[in-house]
């Protein structure tokens, strides 16, 4: 077999919580990551010339090892003791692009899963964690998906009881963030409030989607100007006023996503904000990597 198609699911942060800023310039995290069933489709294709590369229509996007699905095809290569010197990384791009979704984490998730297979390699989920770790630091959790208690950088995972079924939104905002701005204006201000995280895990164990959605919680959305946090604001509102549990920002944003227990209702919120928005998309949690869609 010489080439192979995967989906890469997109994720969202239930909670966010930034702990300290490390002596090694890293932020400590603890974050309850999630799996989503909106994928980005990803082909590997071996000995086609041109040497590691990636395409996905996408001028933005770079094609070489700044792209992180390119760097993971070369951090499996080297951990493994690969000779292959062609491989054609295809993207079709589903999960928006610099958005708080882990597009790139999962899409380089994806590669190391692939080449796993393609080479017949045989490593563990772990292993390709930690060959992931080197190249971004939520590519590790995108490798084990599914929910998660990420610590550390995000590396340090422990897995979680399943979100209970439930129907997610998810909606983009019309700008863009820094996420090293994002931690530097953490570092400035030090926001005081902190998600409940240990209250959400317990809504996770006991099955309680209320209990998870009213712990929804990420600290960048406190560090936002004031132009940035007013459209996450009204977004988080038109989602609880369609009849979301409760609505929050993914990672450093801005997509800002709702928890749903009535699919009419979170398919009503999807049609009411692409009124105003491009980019929404109506999802679901994936609870084990076999629903991952095919």
């Amino acid at each position: 077999m010489t080439s192979l198609t995967l989906q890469a699911p997109a994720k969202i942060n239930l909670t966010l919580d930034i702990l300290r800023h490390r002596e090694d310039g890293y932020h400590e995290l603890c974050m309850v990551m999630q799996s989503v069933s909106l994928c980005d489709r990803i082909r590997l294709d071996f000995g086609s010339p041109g040497g590691i590369r990636a395409e996905s229509g996408l001028r933005f996007l770079p094609n070489d090892k700044s792209n992180l699905a390119v760097a993971a095809a070369l951090a499996f290569r080297q951990a493994t003791g690969g000779r292959w010197q062609d491989l054609l990384i295809s993207l079709q791009k589903r999960i928006p692009v610099c958005a708080g979704t882990a597009g790139g984490s999962s899409d380089a998730a994806a590669v190391l899963r692939g080449l796993n297979q393609l080479t017949g390699a045989g490593l563990s989920p772990q292993a390709l964690a930690q060959i992931g770790e080197a190249v971004g630091s939520d590519v590790p959790y995108c490798v084990l998906g599914t929910t998660a208690l990420a610590q550390g950088r995000g590396e340090k995972l422990t897995p979680l009881p399943p979100l209970p079924p439930c129907w997610i939104v998810l909606c983009k905002p019309l700008f863009s963030l820094s996420t090293p701005a994002l931690y530097r204006a953490w570092d400035k201000a030090r926001p005081k409030l902190r998600p409940d995280t240990q209250g959400l895990i317990q809504g996770l164990e006991q099955g309680d989607l209320t209990a998870v959605a009213q712990r929804l919680f990420n600290v960048f959305e406190h560090t936002l100007s004031p132009r940035q946090r007013r459209e996450v604001e009204a977004i988080k509102v038109a989602l609880v006023q369609a009849g979301a549990l409760g609505a929050a920002m993914s990672g450093s944003g801005p997509t800002v996503f709702g928890l749903f227990d009535q699919e009419v209702a979170a398919q009503d919120a999807v049609t009411l904000l692409k009124e105003s928005y491009p980019e929404v998309f109506l999802t679901r949690p994936i609870a084990s990597p076999e629903e991952i869609p095919v």
